[in-house]
């Protein structure tokens, strides 16, 4: 415990939770320090790093785009990568790769985005592979691609605040005055503390279209306007109109992608030339050199990276006689060749991190536009009427122009001249400084009549300006000509191809579905078995001092769920195993699954739709009951986490469909029989459920299982009134069969 502070020193000062007099011990609540310490970190990562602004930009992205677009890098030369990272340091403080990186990924050679900002020489990696680095700052080139014109278009007119740099050196822009919803075209991803942000990209011809028509009827169903993503490395994405619309609405769900591919019948080969963005190519290229190892890809003879200058290839070689749209069907059921994308779409909304859909996104970028077009707007506006206002001042002096010329020459002080000229022609001290200021050779009748010609123009620039300013529909219309604009510049063809829900589907029918029986041993190996082979040999082969521990009747297309005794559930799909014979040892899940050091499995659960509950006992005598359905994704995810309440020691574990009788023993010797009915379901698998067994100082439940009523003479002792409770022990005479005998 922390002592007190000594009466004879000087009282130390606490400011925000820091302390500051050295070698004292000063007591603080646990939540001040995260408060005071944490917290400002948090914020920092959240609001400076991790999460995009509504301009579709982290400070890193906007740093290094602006330090390029004041080095004059929006042009045709290219410059050293190298030269802009140091240029960009001015702005951002932190190191030289972070910031390469940063550009790397914005670069055309990298093809991560649909539309880069950066246009790139050189050897910059590739976004696909996990392998092909990019080449040091010092070798490589790079420039601002064309369409970075519109992320920077009238950005001297005032359009967005401009805030100092780190040391108050520089100003820079808190954001960029986008002409098209950036935030939405490419793909942006960050891990902030407690929460992140990951926006899938959409055509940008798709995303100005909706914005146009949400400007003009706010009520637009967005889904017939912007498809689908459009992702930059191409792909099939498995479109699933429901699950869509609720990733528009809410901004977050998953999109399901898989892989492009072709079939060579002349070399028997298929060759993959698109992939999820999700994976690389080396991920995809050693799982399926592990499935061929393992006897799980018999079809295939070999697996190469053909990956060059054309682009990605990944080239399978078949065996004789296989069916390549079969193979492709197993593949993206067992490999990353098919893959979720999950969304969600975190945005910065004046400094707040906020998940919003795809609605409320490019309304708030509208608002966005909206004012950054009128500060243009009054920015032109007051430079017209300042340029108006000179050059009625220079119209005042062709009345009489000897009579201006006599006023600056007879002045015998220059500080008096332009309070001669503003006496001498009624004008004011902003008129007067500027006709002083006009050379002598220009003080002639052509001069000043061609200047003074603008006057009927600016008149009418003005009142046009003046009727944008005060009319929102004006500006709208100007945010959506700079829209069609954009779209048709730069807009091009989408690049990932739809694959309807049903005929998805309908490819999954393709597995087998046929009776199996699964064996699990208490090591953890697992074998599925038809009936037809344990008929012929039920005697199974096992490592010593090992043993089965369940057996379960079920079907090849049903899932499996392991659970461990680290509180995780990992699945798998029945047809991903190979059928095998009692002779065999059988699949270490262990191995399979990818188990840490000490991880071992408890338990099996099978399931075709997710029906019934999980009930787990714990050694503090309570009881939880999950439903089942909350083991259930929607994704392919192969581990959950947090599948039970992992702070109590787990006696034992069961799937059940309907309730049941339980027997409990606890290690004082006490029994209780209770009904799993009084207990109730919960949706959370991470609950610690209900007491339902009190237990004594020092003991423990040490034993549950399913009881059937009648197998013991006097129940009705034991069977619990209410709940919880402490049960009785056992009485020898009550004992009528071996269940009471418990080890």
């Amino acid at each position: 415990m922390a002592s007190k502070k000594s009466k004879s020193r000087q009282p130390s000062s606490k400011v925000k939770g820091f302390i500051y007099n050295a070698g004292e011990i000063i007591e603080e609540k646990i939540a001040d320090t995260l408060k005071n310490n944490y917290m400002p970190y948090a914020m920092s990562v959240i609001m400076s790093r991790a999460i995009p602004e509504i301009d579709g930009f982290k400070p890193s992205h906007r740093k290094l785009l602006y330090t390029m677009f004041k080095m004059g890098l929006l042009g045709e030369t290219r410059t050293k990568s190298a030269n802009i990272v140091g240029q960009t340091m001015k702005l951002n403080p932190h190191g030289d790769s972070a910031i390469y990186d940063t550009m790397v990924r914005l670069s055309r050679g990298y093809e991560a985005l649909l539309h880069p900002y950066v246009d790139s020489k050189g050897n910059f990696g590739k976004f696909y592979s996990r392998d092909m680095a990019c080449a040091a700052s010092r070798y490589t080139e790079a420039k601002l691609e064309g369409i970075c014109k519109e992320l920077f278009r009238d950005i001297e007119k005032n359009t967005v605040d401009f805030v100092d740099n780190y040391d108050n050196t520089l100003k820079e822009p808190s954001l960029l005055p986008c002409s098209f919803p950036s935030v939405l075209v490419n793909s942006n991803t960050g891990i902030a503390v407690g929460m992140a942000s990951s926006i899938c990209p959409f055509n940008l011809q798709e995303v100005c279209k909706t914005t146009i028509k949400l400007i003009k009827n706010p009520n637009h169903d967005i889904l017939s306007t912007l498809i689908a993503p459009d992702f930059p490395g191409a792909g099939e994405i498995i479109y699933d109109r429901e699950k869509l619309k609720v990733i528009y609405e809410t901004g977050r769900g998953g999109i399901k992608v898989r892989a492009k591919y072709t079939y060579d019948s002349k070399e028997n080969c298929v060759d993959i030339t698109a992939i999820p963005p999700t994976t690389t190519s080396e991920a995809i290229i050693e799982k399926i050199a592990e499935l061929m190892k393992n006897g799980k890809l018999r079809e295939l003879a070999d697996v190469r990276d053909e990956t060059g200058l054309e682009g990605l290839k990944i080239t399978l070689d078949l065996k004789r006689a296989v069916d390549p749209e079969k193979l492709m069907r197993k593949l993206f059921r067992v490999t990353p060749l098919e893959d979720t994308f999950s969304c969600n779409f975190n945005i910065l909304i004046s400094g707040a991190p906020k998940v919003m859909g795809i609605r409320e996104i490019i309304r708030r970028w509208i608002e966005f536009r909206e004012e950054s077009v009128k500060r243009r707007v009054l920015f032109d506006l007051t430079r017209e009427k300042e340029k108006l206002h000179l050059l009625e001042g220079l119209k005042m002096i062709l009345v009489d122009i000897d009579k201006a010329i006599s006023i600056i020459r007879n002045t015998p002080q220059e500080t008096q001249v332009v309070p001669n000229l503003m006496q001498g022609f009624k004008m004011d001290e902003i008129q007067a400084e500027y006709v002083a200021n006009i050379k002598l050779r220009h003080l002639n009748k052509e001069y000043i009549l061609k200047r003074t010609s603008e006057i009927e123009n600016l008149k009418i620039s003005i009142a046009n300006l003046e009727l944008i300013s005060s009319d929102n529909s004006k500006v709208d219309e100007l945010i959506i000509e700079d829209l069609n604009r954009v779209a048709s510049t730069y807009g091009r063809s989408r690049k990932s191809t739809l694959i309807s829900q049903e005929e998805f589907e309908e490819e999954e029918i393709d597995v087998p579905d046929y009776p199996v029986n699964f064996f699990l041993s208490k090591e953890g190996y697992f074998k599925k078995i038809t009936p037809q082979s344990l008929k012929m040999n039920s005697e199974q082969k096992l490592k010593n001092e090992d043993e089965i521990v369940q057996q379960i009747s079920g079907s090849n297309r049903w899932d499996l769920l392991f659970f461990s005794n680290q509180a995780k559930v990992y699945k798998f799909k029945a047809h991903t195993f190979s059928d095998m014979k009692s002779s065999s040892m059988g699949e270490y899940i262990p191995a399979l699954a990818g188990f840490e050091k000490g991880e071992k499995v408890i338990y099996l659960a099978a399931t075709s739709d997710y029906l019934g509950f999980m009930m787990f006992f714990f050694a503090s005598g309570k009881v939880a009951k999950v439903d089942f359905k909350a083991y259930f994704t929607k994704t392919n995810r192969k581990k959950l986490v947090k599948a039970y309440f992992e702070e109590d020691q787990l006696v034992s574990c069961a799937h059940l469909r309907d309730d049941t009788n339980y027997l409990l023993k606890s290690s004082s010797g006490k029994v209780l029989i209770f009904s799993t009915k009084d207990v109730n379901l919960k949706q959370s698998k991470n609950t610690q459920g209900i007491c339902v067994m009190k237990q004594k100082r020092g003991h423990k439940l040490v034993y549950a299982r399913a009881y059937s009523l009648g197998s013991i003479r006097d129940e009705k002792l034991y069977i619990a009134k209410k709940l919880p409770s402490s049960g009785k022990l056992p009485q020898n005479l009550d004992v009528s069969c071996e269940q009471m005998k418990l080890e």
